[in-house]
């Protein structure tokens, strides 16, 4: 049975959040965890969303991240990276070979959010409460599709923008203008990237403060699933997380040395890492 991109989990009841500093990465404790020197926010997807209502309120523009072994490699080994995601509002658990791992360091994960999955609960939260949203990123014409296909699944979504920027955008000043300049006048609330990593991250992370929309979202290949360019796993594959041996049978040219080579490597650093735990004692 194939699994449709509009699938999301139940609902829960809403909780409200007493934060009154103006430092919105300002959460419980009981939330932030260390994984691998990596900061996990360890939040359902409903304590993501009202934490997400917070921040649109506020408008202090911020960067939202998930983390899965692809990221987190890149975020122990590249100190750029481990900036923003160190800089990031929240950082949620977008893989299932994380959670595993946690649970072995002694740090259960609350739930594993897939990124897709969040995106399809934040326009539907977004469509209740009048949030507007953009799309930027994936293939010509994939970004309207998506928008075309949320706006009919969730009724009152307003989809202010979408736009697929050129190859190499990035090293385009004109085109950096234009986009932000997009972004500034689009009046949108959310924006929700899809440009694949590092470079959706960096782009969010340089230029939030310039188009000034209160959350930005790395957001992968939620863009190509929900505008139909690019099929998802199943969900028995996800939820025993196999959706990266999907994408890999897709795709096993491009992607057999990320998934057999490089991601190899986190095994090193959470074998350290266990090392160090048992060491303080942390960990038996």
């Amino acid at each position: 049975m194939e699994r449709s991109f509009l699938t999301t989990p139940e609902r829960e009841n809403e909780r409200e959040f007493g934060m009154d500093s103006k430092e919105l990465k300002t959460i419980d404790n009981k939330h932030v965890i260390d994984f691998l020197g990596i900061r996990l926010n360890n939040m359902t997807a409903i304590e993501i969303l009202d934490h997400v209502d917070y921040c649109i309120e506020r408008r202090t523009p911020v960067q939202i991240v998930g983390i899965n072994v692809d990221q987190a490699l890149r975020v122990i080994e590249d100190k750029y990276s481990h900036r923003i995601f160190d800089d990031a509002e929240l950082v949620f658990t977008d893989g299932k070979p994380i959670v595993w791992m946690a649970n072995r360091l002694k740090r259960p994960i609350v739930e594993k959010v897939s990124g897709p999955d969040l995106m399809l609960l934040l326009c539907e939260r977004a469509a209740q409460k009048g949030h507007k949203i953009f799309l930027l990123g994936a293939g010509p014409g994939v970004a309207a599709k998506a928008a075309e296909n949320l706006e009919n699944e969730y009724p009152g979504l307003q989809c202010v923008g979408t736009y697929s920027p050129p190859f190499g955008f990035e090293k385009d000043p004109e085109e950096m203008k234009k986009i932000v300049k997009m972004l500034k006048n689009s009046g949108a609330d959310q924006l929700f990237v899809g440009m694949g990593s590092p470079k959706q991250d960096i782009f969010i992370y340089e230029n939030m403060k310039k188009y000034d929309i209160p959350v930005s979202y790395s957001m992968g290949a939620a863009l190509d699933f929900i505008g139909g360019s690019v099929k998802r796993a199943p969900k028995w594959m996800s939820d025993h997380g196999l959706e990266w041996f999907h994408r890999f049978i897709q795709n096993p040219k491009r992607l057999y040395k990320r998934y057999f080579v490089d991601d190899i490597k986190i095994f090193k650093y959470y074998r350290q890492f266990r090392r160090e735990e048992k060491s303080a004692g942390q960990i038996f």
